[in-house]
């Protein structure tokens, strides 16, 4: 039987390594390894430039939260600085919404475990296998989180090395022929060459965007990490930097390979491009290499997922916007009841996979991707508010701001929200605008019944509408 106290501060027991790599690991998942073949479909070689405008903005989102948590780290992050900073409801809103964007991520990787395990069993019940990753993980998120930190820095690790040696490998086979005759149409000038940089216009770029920012997704989990730091304020710019710094090489990196070794409409065409550039090196049995990857990436992801927004519901049930039986920890420090709620409502992932096999990918995909935007759009404008309630002795005082303050906030949030309208002109993302908004209205709904209860029992501070 797990052991719970009362609440008291999370352990801070991650070091600046795992940080980093809890970081790439909710930011470099499946997005990448099977998602890059549609988003250059949509834009072709100005792929890369879409990684470059999705990245500029992930940096300033980083930037403004690493402002703000490097000055106060706090369970919870942006929920709580919002509600300190900005108001009870947008602290409500920012944490409940948060919790859901990472949760369908967790789905959306619980799906993906699902699906491919099934290259080598075949015939085993999908939600027996979905199973089996929702219990290991959760005993994983509920051991010491010394142990959940190496765990996710070696998991993480497999999937940057292989994102490295793919762009090693497709560099060899562009500069040195190595495997060419598999790709008797690569070369650089693939960029600008089939319709040029933009075959699709700017609305296949705009379109693109979409993808690229599913698959930044979960780069802000560093934020979560903030209480449980063993030196914040060295850790988190350093991790900050070099966590947007690395995601970007990748992704651009792995882009420009890509759409190199291939003319971009026949990207995928033959199957995933990391299967035929590993085959074309000489890799024996590259379909299974592969597999294992993209397991190792979504278990990774689904690992983070549930780590942070565990954390999250620790942090709502501190400020009462959450029921108190989640801010109870176990003898090894972590949030043990908040673990197994998340834990157990990924597994809605098996139900739709049952229920919407063809579609429940990218239905979550999309409910996912809006809930981000609206999130980082949140975090941009905490900032603001952040800046007003402090003095300029204050400020001046702060060793990590956010550069080109505020025209770097009111850039990034024009871009978000730009990318939030392309959705409506792509079919499976058009149903995120139903149902985010949907889920919006409903918390601001609950919000104000527990504000309606509050003054009835003349509570004064933040009880939960659950409890």
């Amino acid at each position: 039987m797990i052991k719970l106290r009362e609440p008291q501060d999370l352990v801070r027991g991650l070091k600046d390594r795992h940080i980093q790599m809890i970081a790439l690991g909710g930011a470099i998942g499946t997005g990448l390894f099977y998602g890059s073949a549609e988003a250059i479909k949509l834009a072709g070689p100005s792929i890369i430039l879409a990684y470059v405008i999705g990245g500029l903005i992930m940096f300033l989102i980083m930037r403004a939260l690493g402002e703000m948590l490097v000055e106060e780290p706090v369970s919870g992050a942006f929920s709580a600085l919002a509600h300190k900073y900005w108001g009870d409801f947008p602290g409500f809103l920012l944490g409940w919404n948060y919790w859901f964007a990472i949760i369908t991520v967790s789905i959306v990787e619980l799906i993906v475990l699902g699906n491919y395990f099934k290259f080598w069993l075949p015939n085993m019940p999908t939600w027996i296998t979905a199973l089996v990753f929702v219990i290991v993980f959760f005993l994983i998120n509920i051991t010491n989180v010394k142990f959940f930190g190496e765990f996710e820095f070696w998991a993480a690790l497999i999937k940057v090395v292989a994102i490295i040696a793919m762009i090693i490998f497709g560099l060899g086979i562009l500069f040195f022929g190595v495997g060419a005759s598999n790709f008797k149409e690569s070369g650089f000038e693939n960029m600008w060459i089939n319709g040029g940089f933009l075959p699709n216009g700017g609305s296949g770029l705009l379109m693109s965007l979409v993808l690229a920012m599913f698959a930044f997704g979960g780069i802000e989990m560093v934020g979560m990490t903030a209480a449980e730091a063993e030196n914040h304020r060295i850790t988190l710019p350093k991790s900050i930097n070099n966590v947007v710094l690395r995601i970007l090489v990748f992704y651009i990196g792995s882009m420009v390979v890509l759409v190199s070794l291939f003319p971009w409409n026949k990207v995928g065409l033959e199957g995933s491009p990391f299967v035929q550039i590993f085959s074309a090196i000489g890799i024996p049995a590259a379909a299974t290499l592969l597999n294992v990857i993209v397991i190792t990436a979504a278990a990774s992801a689904y690992n983070s997922a549930i780590y942070s927004t565990s954390r999250m519901i620790y942090g709502l049930s501190l400020q009462r916007n959450a029921p108190k039986i989640f801010n109870k920890i176990g003898k090894t420090g972590t949030p043990v009841n908040s673990t197994i709620l998340c834990s157990m409502i990924s597994l809605i992932g098996i139900l739709l996979l049952k229920f919407l096999p063809e579609k429940a990918f990218m239905y979550m995909m999309s409910i996912t991707t809006f809930a981000s935007i609206f999130n980082w759009i949140m975090i941009l404008f905490i900032l603001l508010h952040w800046r007003k309630k402090k003095s300029k002795e204050e400020i001046t005082k702060f060793t990590f701001k956010m550069p080109l303050y505020p025209y770097s906030i009111y850039f990034s949030i024009v871009g978000l929200l730009v990318i939030i309208a392309t959705m409506f002109f792509l079919s499976d993302y058009r149903i995120a605008l139903y149902i985010g908004p949907f889920w919006i209205i409903l918390l601001f709904v609950l919000f104000k019944i527990r504000a309606k209860r509050d003054m009835e029992t003349g509570t004064s501070s933040h009880p939960s509408i659950l409890e």
